[in-house]
């Protein structure tokens, strides 16, 4: 079967998500391959949205994290505060994942404003629960569409620390966990380099060159020694998806390909 980009970059992340898992799910293209990874290879993982359902398990993708279709279908629904205090700031989240409008070479997140905060050229959808999700979970996977604009050298606000400076930052700012241990685009997997903890390419998606990657990418993007081809996406895998794209539309009124 053939494929797109998009679908190649929703594929990717769902693989890196393990079943039996606990993942606090951003909504978006996380939300996508959250639920990917559910009706594929990890059906048992459990999935999270800050509004409080806990092993939610959508038909169709939601909306916001208000979507009845998240606590009609999960295990349990709990307060919000117990889902920030007990589960991820009790270190119960293994994997939070994360959408970003920009993020850098240390994968920090900006979901907050393009240009100066006080004067913006785009105000964008703000913070959420993503600060505390990137500060608290375990690990921390980003999925976003690859572009210079995106991939930039400093980002115009940091909402969600990843690994702050590099280095041993995040360990110096007190924060738990890993942090961003890999960003998933349309391009490529990037994972955080030992020690620099600067995000380097680690595979291509097929028929990707290191040159598409370099000029989508801000600043100076290095490549890991050794650089993996990623697996094209199954016919299992691309059936799943767009079934659960197509359901989707048909219950929000979108045309296909809009979810």
């Amino acid at each position: 079967m053939t494929y797109t980009t998009n679908e190649m970059m929703t594929v990717a992340a769902a693989r890196r998500l393990k079943n039996g898992s606990v993942c606090f799910v951003g909504i978006g293209l996380p939300s996508k391959a959250a639920n990917l990874a559910r009706l594929t290879s990890s059906p048992d993982v459990v999935l999270i949205y800050e509004s409080g359902p806990i092993g939610a398990k959508p038909s169709v993708l939601p909306l916001s994290i208000g979507d009845g279709e998240l606590a009609e279908t999960a295990d349990t629904v709990v307060p919000t505060g117990e889902i920030f205090r007990y589960w991820l700031q009790g270190g119960r989240i293994d994997v939070g994942f994360l959408g970003a409008a920009q993020v850098d070479r240390f994968g920090n997140i900006n979901t907050t404003v393009v240009g100066d905060y006080f004067s913006p050229k785009v105000r964008l959808p703000g913070a959420g629960g993503a600060p505390e999700i990137a500060g608290s979970a375990k690990s921390v996977l980003i999925i976003l569409k690859q572009s210079a604009r995106s991939f930039v050298d400093k980002l115009d606000f940091i909402t969600s620390v990843g690994h702050g400076e590099g280095g041993d930052s995040r360990k110096r700012l007190g924060l738990p966990g890993a942090g961003p241990v890999g960003i998933i685009t349309d391009l490529c997997i990037m994972e955080p380099e030992e020690g620099t903890h600067e995000f380097v390419v680690t595979a291509l998606h097929p028929g990707v060159t290191r040159e598409q990657v370099i000029a989508a990418t801000g600043w100076a993007i290095r490549f890991a020694d050794s650089v993996e081809t990623t697996a094209e996406p199954t016919d299992v895998e691309l059936t799943a998806l767009r079934d659960l794209e197509a359901r989707t539309a048909a219950a929000h009124g979108q045309a296909p390909g809009e979810a």
